[in-house]
């Protein structure tokens, strides 16, 4: 096979002549160049066909992570809601526990008598300062940081109240408990401790108590806080009451008229504990006071104009 080349220039051409081994190669890259272009195109189609079925397959990965995100925002909401509820749980419990200690702060003042206008536990505190930097707001750890200082600043507080509660209820009861004052509200005193003639025999007799005349029906009042340990009639005495104070005290109430109490009552003093009568071995409505100090009698007048110390 001969092959003709002609040039550009003037026309010149130039004869090539193909050897049978140079036609094989050339007629079967003719044939072999059709079917590499087919095999390109079916892996090519292979590819694409490939990359269209991912597609489907990502879309599911996607929406699988926003499920997981919408569950994890959902649970975050939750989480952010348990816990304002238990702020406010918490901010509730302070609340009540501050009531409590401007309850026991009043009665403090009331114990004491300090002036309520110096001491308003109903009001809230003065507070005040010069205008500072404003602050980025509280998250929620610090929130809960705060409230839990504050609740230990009011369990502090309230430990020095209640001690201090105590020492008031203790001096109170002693207080309470001092024997002292008169047994009447009404009326004056008749006859005295010791010997004198006695009214019904008109020798001379010991008397082992105080007596104080009144109204019939008059009040007669305890001199201190204490136990009733008697209530009803006995000899000599008509209608009896008796007191213990404690401390080594008690004290008699005689010739009562009706007694407003019984054994077992627990008396404060001035309490009304019953009213002024003659029962018993007496000549008129008046009230036989006596004073007993460790089982022994003792003259109730020391104890009439007592103060405690």
């Amino acid at each position: 096979m001969n092959i003709i080349i002609v040039g550009r220039r003037h026309g010149e051409s130039r004869n090539i002549k193909l050897t049978s081994t140079v036609k094989h190669l050339l007629l079967g890259l003719l044939f072999a160049l059709p079917m590499a272009m087919g095999a390109a195109g079916y892996w090519l189609a292979e590819r694409l066909s490939g990359d269209m079925a991912l597609a489907p397959d990502a879309a599911k990965a996607w929406e699988r992570d926003l499920v997981e995100q919408r569950e994890e925002l959902q649970a975050l909401r939750h989480s952010a809601e348990q816990e304002m509820a238990a702020l406010t749980v918490r901010l509730a419990e302070i609340q009540s526990r501050v009531m409590r200690l401007d309850a026991v702060g009043e009665r403090l003042v009331d114990s004491a008598g300090l002036p309520t206008d110096e001491f308003d536990f109903g009001v809230a505190p003065s507070v005040g300062g010069p205008i500072a930097a404003p602050e980025s707001n509280y998250q929620v750890p610090e929130i809960s940081n705060a409230i839990q200082q504050l609740a230990d600043r009011i369990t502090s507080r309230e430990q020095q109240l209640d001690i201090l509660d105590d020492l008031f209820a203790a001096q109170k009861l002693s207080e309470d408990t001092f024997v002292a004052g008169r047994p009447i509200t009404k009326g004056w005193m008749s006859s005295r401790y010791g010997y004198r003639a006695d009214p019904f025999t008109g020798r001379s007799a010991w008397h082992a108590g105080v007596d104080f005349a009144g109204k019939d029906g008059s009040d007669i009042v305890a001199v201190a806080a204490g136990v009733v340990t008697y209530s009803g009639p006995r000899y000599g005495y008509g209608n009896l009451v008796e007191v213990n104070h404690g401390n080594g005290y008690k004290t008699r109430y005689a010739h009562c008229k009706e007694i407003k109490v019984s054994v077992g009552d627990i008396v404060r003093k001035s309490d009304v504990i019953a009213l002024m009568g003659s029962t018993g071995r007496s000549t008129g409505p008046h009230v036989h006071f006596e004073v007993f100090k460790n089982g022994r009698s003792v003259d109730p007048a020391a104890y009439i104009h007592r103060r405690p110390r």
